[in-house]
Formats: structure tokens, C-alpha cells, sequence
């Protein structure tokens, strides 16, 4: 039986989406692709989970398209769209999660694997990771974001220098070009990354989700009809009971006990 290039693992409020192809530097092809999408589908159905990280086994997160499959359909028009926007349904599916996604690299994360990172709402890496894009090293272009994801994250001129040079960075030094929240040492990476996502899963899901999809929208459009949209979220979610029990805890000066 065919080993499942994507494994889903959900325990106390996270879920783990954990790219299994170690042998292939978790590279990508169309079944892993389309097997990432299917878990964030799986994950946005269970409100149980609160917060979704996203990993590679082995000794990297993730090294872009599997340049083999990638070159067994690059003559096939159809075959390399449908592959494109499966790529895109994929990391589409994690930037609208209605969950935080958090992006855990290690070793190399280049290209799409990259373009990966940049759809998670916050990424944590080892010092020594290997982050990228890459594609202009063998005369390729980003196909799942990369050139728009970019820009926004980390500021046009940097975007600009890693697109156009195919630059890597390690993870010291793609903190501090804002390409990755923060940079630990390889021993600390999973107790760091396991304290944010514990801090997540214990406040308020729905406010969370609220906050995530203003944040997302509010980037696309104009200032003020960003405020606009702000204000009518909170509208529409200040008489939740989950802002009644925080403000009844805030009372008691206990923590909240969100449903």
C-alpha cells in the first residue's frame, strides 16, 4: 500500500499537517498537493481544533514542486494547470483556515516550499534553516503566490531581492527581513513552537477567527473601509458568550473558560 504523502495528526486543539516525503525532501507533487488541501478541509470542519501547524518529516520542511513530476508534464498544458491551481487550492485553503496556521521549518524550505510558508499566518524556523525562493536559479517564476504573498509579508525591495537574485537565507536571517516570526536554535524548535500554539488554543477560537479574517481582507483593501469592516465584525461579535465570559473573568480575575 502507497505510503499517504500527507499525514494528518490532531491532538488536544492542534492539528499537525505533516508533509511524508522525507526521501524527496518533501517536494511536491499533484497527491501531496491535493492531499494538503483535503486536511485543511478536514481541519476547517472540526471545532475542536484551534490551531493547525504545518511541518515536513525528516530533514526539511519543504523544497518546492518535485522538479521529476514537475518535468514528466512541464509539455503538458493541461496536466501543469491543473497541477498550478491544485497547488494554489492548497495553500489557498490554509490562508483561509478559520485557525491560525503556523509554518514549523527546518532544514531547507525553498521555492514552494517558500511560497508554503508564506500562506501560514506565522512561521518559526532553526537558526540554521535554508529559506528561499528561489525559482529565478533555473529560469523559473513563482506560481503559488509568491511574487503577491511576498510584497505584503516582508516589503517590496526585499521581496524584489528574493525573487529576482533567488537569495537564500538562513533562519537568523530571514527574521530579520520579517520572512519568519523568530529564529530558535534546532533543539528549541518544537518547545518554542509548542508554547505559541498552547498560548493560541487557550484563548477564544471565534475571536481568533475574527481577528484572522480581518487581518487577511483588511489587506487587500483600502484603510477606511478596512476600519469600516472592523467595526462591523466587532459589532457582530461583541454579544458572543465568549466575550461575556471574558469579561466575567476579567471580574472574577480568573482566566477565561472559552467555549
Amino acid at each position: 500500500m502507497e505510503m499517504e504523502k500527507v499525514l494528518l495528526i490532531k491532538k488536544d486543539g492542534m492539528a499537525t499537517i505533516l508533509l511524508n516525503r522525507p526521501e524527496a525532501f518533501n517536494s511536491l507533487d499533484f497527491d501531496t498537493v491535493k492531499q494538503m488541501e483535503d486536511a485543511a478541509v478536514n481541519i476547517e470542519e472540526d471545532q475542536g481544533i484551534k490551531v493547525v501547524l504545518v511541518r515536513g518529516k525528516g530533514k526539511s520542511f519543504c523544497t518546492g514542486a518535485d522538479l521529476k513530476y514537475f518535468r514528466s508534464i512541464v509539455t503538458d498544458k493541461n496536466k501543469m494547470a491543473r497541477f498550478i491551481n491544485q497547488i494554489n487550492r492548497a495553500f489557498n485553503s490554509l490562508e483561509n483556515l478559520r485557525v491560525p496556521v503556523i509554518a514549523v521549518v527546518q532544514g531547507h524550505c525553498l521555492a514552494g516550499g517558500c511560497e508554503l510558508l508564506i500562506s501560514c499566518d506565522l512561521a518559526l524556523a532553526s537558526t540554521d534553516a535554508i529559506i528561499g525562493d528561489q525559482h529565478a536559479n533555473f529560469g523559473l517564476i513563482p506560481g503559488a503566490g509568491g511574487t503577491q504573498r511576498l510584497p505584503r509579508m516582508i516589503g517590496i525591495q526585499h521581496a524584489k531581492e528574493l525573487l529576482y537574485t533567488g537569495k537564500w537565507l538562513s533562519g537568523i536571517e530571514a527574521e530579520k527581513y520579517g520572512l519568519i516570526l523568530k529564529a530558535v536554535e534546532p533543539t528549541d524548535l518544537d518547545n518554542e513552537t509548542e508554547k505559541i500554539a498552547r498560548s493560541i488554543v487557550e484563548k477564544s477560537s471565534l475571536g481568533v477567527s475574527y481577528m484572522k479574517k480581518l487581518v487577511n481582507r483588511g489587506m487587500q483593501i483600502d484603510l477606511h473601509s478596512a476600519v469600516e469592516l472592523e467595526v462591523a465584525m466587532f459589532l457582530n461579535y461583541y454579544h458572543s458568550e465568549d466575550v461575556q465570559e471574558g469579561l466575567l473573568a476579567f471580574q472574577e480575575k480568573r482566566k477565561p473558560k472559552f467555549k
